[in-house]
């Protein structure tokens, strides 16, 4: 009725979306179970996708320190024809091939929306400043690779070297050829992550090489593909057409998404999120980019990357980019794609076993050659011969932007299912050999290992002292400042003082480490990088002028650094400033902090971590200080002009270390030094050791400054039987005193301490430590828990 006698043959087809319930019903004579709709399908698929990778990497692989793309391609090879895929009712329920379009779909948006989010934590400025370096090794790391392939393709296919490949094979070949000549700079930003060494010189080294590789092999085979259009269509104009359509859409772009981003933060209230609209308009840009590339010529996942390229990383447009994407795209959607592509992988039906043979081959010969172009260019610049081999295997290594690759060339029958197999599986065994090689390689945990003594203990009386200090707030500043006027200068022991300001990294991939000069409000890189972080520098900076101005002399030095990074990786900052200007000290804040009625206000996670890590891996000796000044501020008591100091000393190292810098603290004006040690009631329990030596070596001084009448020393003794007797006299001393030092460990058998450990909440200070953190102290007192440095054996 609707078409009289029309000859369109028409179909009804009963969509089965929703489920209706979770038992089977029979309607017309058809079982409607719960997996026959495709919505409750599509959520069990992802279910038993993601608590398989999450299983397979927590319980197996993380163990071996393997990547999660191991996991989320393992996973995918279970669920595929390889082994439980082989099944019937697992063909038939759970991915049938015309309902894998779901899938499919998922995973190609969250693979385009990784693209972006990849685009938008770059920072393009980091090109033109990586140095000559970065530019040495990257040039030459993407034109030797691409020259000799090209090559060996010519010269094993048409001069038909290995004649047993059939001519419908040579486009694998060459597409493999191709795709193996590329760099890929998010695969290498998530490499380097896993291993912890992104904020390390070798992680910075490969981020700026890698950035440089990835853009350069992008536009070389762009421009390679523009040509071979033309070639392959005997017409150069569309070569032409090809490439003015392509230019012209970068040129769109950049005229575009700019000033709309400028347009967007102009909007914006200093200080606040984005409105969540402009979020959302990014993803449809990024959608939208996706058409425009594909329809110009282009491979369709640059339109995302240069679009996210043009957004302003960092606050406020590319934080809030980031913050709001990156946990469902990187977490959800990207290992979505290879979870997917690893479920095409069939590994029992192969036959062509010669051809594949030659696949093999062609990944092996390609991974090093990539290997080869890198690692010597690297050793010209004179990178040390581990990192440079380190740095060969971290751009090397193959990721979900290869795997994309292969799953498209399968789609478009570039590859057969047999050629997809190997070449996936390649990617696994290369990501895998990589990451396995630089750990063993770089030993993170051993980066700034000092051979060398860096303590105050071992400093010679005529050396300068050298502290490294760190704030996280305003307050961390204040606290450091009164520590750093009691800090003795002269002119036969100077003072240098470099304070890092350490803020959060957000909406990019890059960290930084900015050198500022003292009085300098602005900094370009730290405005760009972190708005938010620049604003507490500016106030950072003017905490630490007025210190500058009141106590900095010919025998005070001051410089202010502001590191930008990732909290757990902000370690690698500390060491590595301490380790290249040889501080004896680094003074942490600690992670609690309470306001004037003692309350607790902050007790970050992130800080503690941090503290943590340092004293495990810190290049010298480390004091964490605890800090009441607030309590201070507020104390009824009248002021006095006088800043008492103590130290708790019971015998070790770490306690030798604190004696050190509280002597150093006596020899400034209006400071007075009370030593109190502990020793215990059984004189037997003491033994005759090396430390024991050094301590009476240690405590000579103090005992003689302290029998010649000197008013600002004072030493006492406290016997006490055990760890209760112990914690009484210390709770006495928490009225009396201004600041008291402490060690971090001391020997397990000391009867001084026993009792004690086993009520630890924070165990990383110590027994005293823990003691004298606690919230329920009245009194306005700040602790110093010093730790010496570890020296470590060649």
């Amino acid at each position: 009725m609707e078409d009289p006698g029309g000859t369109h043959d028409k179909c009804l087809v009963k969509t089965k979306v929703h489920s209706t319930g979770l038992w089977g019903r029979d309607i017309d004579g058809m079982d409607y179970r719960f997996v026959t709709y495709s919505l409750p399908r599509l959520f069990l698929q992802l279910c038993i996708m993601f608590g398989l990778t999450q299983a397979l990497h927590l319980f197996f692989l993380k163990r071996f320190r393997l990547p999660r793309i191991i996991s989320e391609l393992l996973a995918g090879i279970i669920l595929g024809p390889t082994l439980i895929g082989r099944f019937d009712w697992i063909k038939t329920n759970m991915i049938p091939m015309y309902e894998g379009q779901y899938v499919d779909l998922l995973s190609k948006i969250g693979f385009l929306l990784f693209i972006f989010l990849s685009g938008v934590k770059m920072d393009p400025g980091m090109v033109p400043r990586s140095g000559a370096k970065a530019w040495t090794i990257g040039i030459p790391s993407v034109l030797l690779p691409y020259v000799i392939l090209k090559y060996l393709s010519r010269k094993v296919l048409n001069d038909h070297v290995w004649t047993h490949i059939h001519r419908y094979r040579h486009p694998a070949i060459q597409n493999t050829l191709g795709i193996q000549s590329f760099y890929s700079f998010p695969v290498t930003a998530v490499l380097l992550v896993d291993l912890k060494i992104i904020n390390t010189e070798l992680g910075r080294l490969a981020l700026a090489t890698g950035l440089i590789c990835d853009l350069f092999s992008n536009l070389v085979s762009t421009i390679i593909a523009n040509i071979s259009v033309g070639v392959m269509s005997a017409m150069p104009l569309v070569s032409v057409h090809s490439f003015a359509l392509s230019s012209g859409l970068i040129l769109f772009l950049v005229v575009t998404v700019r000033p709309l981003s400028a347009m967007i933060i102009r909007r914006t209230p200093e200080g606040e999120a984005v409105d969540t609209f402009h979020v959302l308009f990014m993803c449809f840009a990024a959608l939208l980019a996706t058409v425009l590339a594909d329809n110009v010529g282009m491979n369709f996942h640059y339109g995302p990357f240069i679009l996210g390229l043009l957004v302003p990383d960092g606050p406020p447009l590319g934080s809030a980019v980031v913050d709001k994407l990156d946990t469902l795209v990187s977490g959800l959607f990207a290992p979505l794609l290879v979870t997917y592509s690893g479920t095409k992988i069939d590994l029992l039906n192969l036959f062509d076993l010669r051809f594949l043979g030659v696949v093999w081959i062609t990944v092996m010969v390609c991974y090093v050659i990539k290997c080869v172009a890198i690692f010597l260019p690297a050793l010209a610049c004179r990178v040390p011969l581990r990192d440079a081999a380190a740095l060969a295997f971290i751009l090397s290594t193959q990721g979900v932007v290869q795997i994309s690759s292969y799953h498209n060339s399968l789609v478009n029958q570039t590859y057969d299912t047999e050629t997809f197999s190997m070449l996936t599986v390649a990617a696994l065994v290369t990501a895998a050999v990589s990451h396995i090689m630089v750990a063993s390689l770089h030993d993170y945990s051993r980066a700034y290992c000092g051979y060398e003594r860096r303590n105050i203990e071992h400093l010679s009386k005529t050396s300068e002292l050298r502290l490294v200090t760190c704030f996280h707030r305003l307050e961390d500043a204040v606290a450091a400042r009164k520590l750093l006027e009691v800090s003795f200068s002269s002119k036969e022991t100077p003072l240098v003082i470099y304070s890092l300001h350490l803020a959060e990294l957000v909406g990019r991939v890059t960290p930084l480490l900015i050198d500022h000069q003292l009085g300098q409000m602005k900094t370009s890189a730290a405005a760009a990088a972190s708005p938010a972080a620049n604003s507490r520098s500016q106030k950072l900076v003017a905490v630490l002028r007025s210190f500058a101005q009141q106590h900095c002399n010919e025998f005070v030095t001051l410089n202010f650094f502001t590191a930008i990074s990732l909290p757990k990786f902000m370690h690698d900052d500390v060491s590595a400033l301490a380790f290249d200007k040889l501080a004896s000290m680094i003074i942490l804040p600690f992670h609690r902090k309470w306001n004037h009625l003692g309350r607790l206000i902050v007790d970050s996670s992130s800080m503690r971590l941090l503290n943590r890590t340092l004293l495990d891996l810190a290049p010298c000796s480390v004091g964490i200080l605890i800090d009441r000044e607030k309590r201070r501020m507020h104390r009824r008591s009248p002021s006095s002009s006088s800043y008492h100091v103590a130290v708790i000393f019971m015998g070790g190292a770490d306690d030798r270390e604190a004696l050190c810098y509280a002597k150093r603290m006596s020899n400034t004006p209006g400071v007075q030094l009370t030593v109190v040690r502990f020793v215990p009631a059984d004189h037997n329990a003491e033994k005759t050791q090396w430390d024991a030596v050094l301590d009476s070596e240690v405590l000579k001084e103090v005992r003689h400054l302290a029998q010649s009448n000197d008013t600002k020393v004072c030493y006492k003794e406290e016997t006490v039987k055990d760890g209760a007797e112990t914690a009484c006299t210390v709770h006495e001393m928490e009225h009396v005193f201004d600041l008291i030092l402490v060690g971090r460990r001391h020997e397990t058998n000391l009867p001084q301490l026993f009792g004690l450990s086993q009520w630890n909440d924070i165990p990383e200070l110590g027994p005293l430590g823990d003691m004298l953190a606690i919230q329920h102290i009245r009194s306005p007192v700040s602790v110093l828990v010093v730790q010496q440095q570890y020296v470590k054996n060649k």
